[in-house]
């Protein structure tokens, strides 16, 4: 998966041409299969646009929105936002290595017209289509909001030299998305333990802690445990 993250960015205008129904398909299949082994309730729309019609809410920075995925479950369920971020980017990786553009969004859609079930919470989006190369205003929304990146050192905290597996994992986390390109989700790897955590003063950041241990465990080998500030376990 490492060339679909870094083939992965945020995308914002989309063709008017929508998916192909094999495309489709093959999301679709892939949400079930995440749903069934997390206990999500992700839901595939093939027409979500409705929600991104009102310039208060979207600010006119999406184009020709279709089809998005709406990241949602049960209330109760436990690590709800964490499980989103998780099995959300390994569907949005999985969906670029189809050859189509995504965008995780927050809060710059109307939650009021993606109707949930009771007792579900709708967290965010991902949006899916077809796209070409970068607009301007891709170029110009992206350079305003994806600042530096933040370099290894200040993504984790070690009593100790990192090992080659540490420093793979890293390597991907510098790929993972996060909201407002906060890069919060810190790693800290002492007495040969790692685990990752956030500080958790905003929306999405449990979201972000999902998709960057997503993104570790990845080039790492091995799986972490669920909860904020979870022990990685290496293969």
């Amino acid at each position: 998966m490492w060339s679909a993250m870094e083939k992965r960015i945020s995308r914002r205008k989309f063709a008017k041409e929508p998916i192909t129904d094999q495309e489709k398909e093959k999301i679709i299949a892939l949400i079930d299969e995440f749903n069934a082994a997390s206990g999500l309730a992700m839901t595939f729309l093939a027409d979500g646009s409705h929600a991104f019609q009102k310039l208060s809410k979207s600010y006119g920075l999406f184009t020709n929105v279709r089809s998005l995925i709406v990241m949602k479950g049960k209330k109760e369920l436990q690590d709800l936002k964490e499980k989103l971020g998780y099995y959300g980017e390994e569907l949005v990786l999985a969906i670029t290595d189809l050859g189509l553009g995504t965008c995780w969004v927050g809060g710059t859609f109307d939650k009021d017209e993606l109707m949930a079930d009771d007792g579900e919470e709708l967290v965010c989006v991902v949006l899916v289509g077809r796209v070409a190369a970068p607009s301007l205003t891709e170029k110009m929304v992206r350079s305003a909001t994806h600042r530096k990146v933040k370099a290894m050192a200040e993504r984790i905290i070690s009593d100790q030299p990192l090992p080659q597996w540490v420093e793979n994992g890293m390597k991907a986390v510098l790929l993972a998305p996060s909201a407002k390109n906060s890069q919060k989700t810190l790693f800290k790897y002492e007495n040969n333990r790692l685990n990752a955590q956030i500080a958790d003063d905003y929306a999405m950041d449990l979201v972000d802690l999902g998709i960057a241990k997503k993104h570790f465990e990845i080039e790492a080998g091995g799986k972490f445990e669920f909860g904020n500030g979870g022990v990685f376990h290496l293969s």
